[in-house]
C-alpha cells in the first residue's frame, strides 16, 4: 500500500468570482462580469484565448486587453491561477480559479489530460520550506508531467500516436 495518499476529487471549491470581487470593492463592469462568468462556467483551465472567446459571446466588445487586464487583477488578488500544464501546448499558459484546498496536477505529454489531486504531501512541503528555509510561503503550485494509463496502454498495443492539437483538459 502507498504511503502517499492521493485524493483524486471532481472540481475542487472554488470562490464565486463575482462575490469576491465586490466584496473588495472592485468595479465590475460589462466585459469584467463576461470574463468572470466565463471563467466560472469552465470549471476547468482555460488558455486566454479560449476565455476571450466564450467571454467574447456574453459582452459585446470585449477584446484581448481586457482579458489580460482582468487575469492580471485575478492573480494580483490570488483568486486565480497561473499554469503552464508541462507545456503540452507549447509556451500557452492557463488559468484557473483558486480553490480553497491546495491540489496539484498531472498532466499526460501526450494525450494533454490533466488529473488535480490533493495529498497531504503538499502540507508537509510547505511546512519543511518555511521550518527549513526560514519562508512564509504564500501559494505552492505542483505539475508532474508523465504518460496517462490509456497512452501507455495504446503504446504497448502500438496503437497510440500523439494527439493532434493535444490540450489539456
Amino acid at each position: 500500500m502507498s504511503q502517499i495518499a492521493i485524493t483524486k476529487t471532481a472540481p475542487f471549491p472554488r470562490r464565486p468570482l463575482l462575490d469576491e470581487l465586490s466584496r473588495r470593492g472592485v468595479r465590475i463592469t460589462a466585459q469584467r462580469r463576461a470574463v468572470l462568468e466565463a471563467m466560472e462556467q469552465a470549471g476547468g483551465h482555460l488558455d486566454a484565448a479560449e476565455l476571450l472567446e466564450r467571454a467574447s459571446k456574453r459582452a459585446e466588445g470585449l477584446d484581448r486587453a481586457t482579458v489580460y487586464r482582468t487575469i492580471d487583477l485575478l492573480k494580483r488578488l490570488g483568486l486565480v491561477d497561473e499554469l503552464d500544464l508541462m507545456h503540452v501546448e507549447g509556451e500557452k499558459h492557463y488559468y484557473e480559479i483558486r480553490p480553497d484546498k491546495e491540489h496539484a496536477h498531472a498532466t499526460c505529454v501526450e494525450c494533454g489530460r490533466v488529473e488535480e489531486f490533493a495529498s497531504p504531501l503538499l502540507e508537509q512541503i510547505r511546512r519543511e520550506v518555511s521550518r527549513e528555509l526560514g519562508f512564509v510561503v504564500e501559494v505552492a503550485r505542483l505539475e508532474i508531467g508523465g504518460r496517462c494509463a490509456r497512452c501507455r496502454a495504446g503504446a504497448t498495443q502500438g496503437t497510440s500516436t500523439p494527439a493532434e492539437g493535444a490540450r489539456p483538459r
